[in-house]
């Protein structure tokens, strides 16, 4: 699959000198009239081609795809997990609103029943469903989003990027919340369930004995209704707002920004969608709250029951934990590419066969 995915990449309009436009003006080289050298001028596109000779891997590769994965397992599960504190919170307060009345409140009745280990329960199937939900929904968004603008073509990609973003995101969520299903039960009943378990260890065979396979998997219809709407946004939105950064923010171009440079607009970029991320996703994190904590409900009982102001409880502790860890999970995703010498093309920049389309060009 990898190689035939690698062989697509190469005319992908997402390679890094693909979309770059020379500065030097819109004529190729045959048009130039002869005349004595001018002072040497490096283009944006030999910038671009020195850089990628340091690659450590081609843009669509196997090895491409493997090593964003494993982004996404260290940008998943080690933000996910140190989260868990605010998670508990945030959780608790979905399914008891009426003991959990707002996330101080929460952290001080959690703190004065659980002590400070309270605090740390559920982390073990929240690391590991989170770092397999990381692999998958990285990973196979970076394939996605080759396959996608292949069938596109060049000039449609850049026209409908937006579309291509939101594609992609939604068809890496699917795989990756049928990955996460099972430890988002046991992780939600270890959290708000209290005497029921206290280790993963003790929770996975307590539930597969009362409810089966089902106990594991009857959330994952409602975790698709809220993940795949936040991670839709969660990549888009991060796509769209580092383009406009670059563009109308930072005074210079990317390809003359610092690593350390880029990873602060990445941060930023990330903190932004984050926002919206939660928001979209709120009201059905509610419904999965409750579902995984009671037996024989439907998420459309649930749905019901908590009514219209139920399902929006604890939305300012997902804000702050979501703005949080996307922001920090863009920015760990990032660094991961950079320590392993990965592409990381530029934001999208209208090909030159559109322009001429538009009549852009001279």
């Amino acid at each position: 699959m990898f190689s035939s995915v690698a062989h697509l990449a190469r005319a992908n309009p997402f390679n890094a000198p693909h979309l770059q436009l020379v500065y030097d003006g819109l004529a190729g080289p045959s048009s130039s009239p002869a005349g004595p050298p001018g002072p040497p001028r490096r283009s944006r596109n030999m910038a671009a081609a020195a850089v990628e000779e340091e690659y450590s891997c081609d843009y669509g590769s196997g090895r491409f795809f493997i090593l964003c994965g494993i982004g996404g397992i260290i940008s998943c599960g080690t933000t996910h997990t140190a989260l868990v504190p605010l998670d508990l919170v945030k959780c608790r307060m979905q399914v008891d609103p009426e003991k959990y009345k707002g996330i101080f409140n929460g952290f001080s009745v959690t703190l004065k029943e659980d002590g400070v280990r309270g605090l740390a329960k559920g982390w073990a199937p929240t690391f590991i469903g989170y770092s397999m939900q990381g692999l998958c929904k990285f990973g196979f968004y970076e394939v996605f989003k080759v396959l996608y603008s292949n069938m596109l073509g060049e000039e449609n990609t850049y026209l409908w990027r937006t579309s291509l973003y939101l594609a992609a995101s939604a068809s890496a969520e699917f795989f990756a919340d049928i990955a996460l299903a099972p430890m988002e039960a046991a992780k939600v009943r270890i959290q708000t369930q209290p005497g029921y378990a206290n280790t993963l260890r003790d929770a996975a065979p307590k539930m597969y004995k009362e409810e089966g396979l089902n106990a594991f998997y009857k959330g994952v219809a409602p975790l698709w209704m809220r993940q795949i709407p936040y991670t839709m946004m969660k990549f888009a939105c991060f796509e769209r707002t580092v383009e406009a950064l670059y563009k109308f923010v930072v005074p210079k171009p990317r390809s003359e920004c610092t690593k350390g440079e880029q990873l602060v607009v990445t941060f930023v970029a990330g903190y932004i969608a984050g926002v919206f991320c939660a928001i979209v996703s709120h009201p059905a994190d509610s419904v999965v709250s409750v579902l995984n904590k009671e037996k024989g409900s439907t998420a459309t009982q649930v749905l019901q029951r908590l009514g219209f102001k139920g399902v929006w409880k604890g939305l300012f502790a997902r804000i702050i934990m979501i703005g949080t860890l996307t922001a920090l999970q863009w920015f760990i995703y990032d660094s991961v590419k950079v320590y392993f010498r990965l592409p990381r093309p530029p934001p999208p920049e209208m090909p030159e066969s559109l322009k001429r389309k538009l009549g852009l060009t001279e």
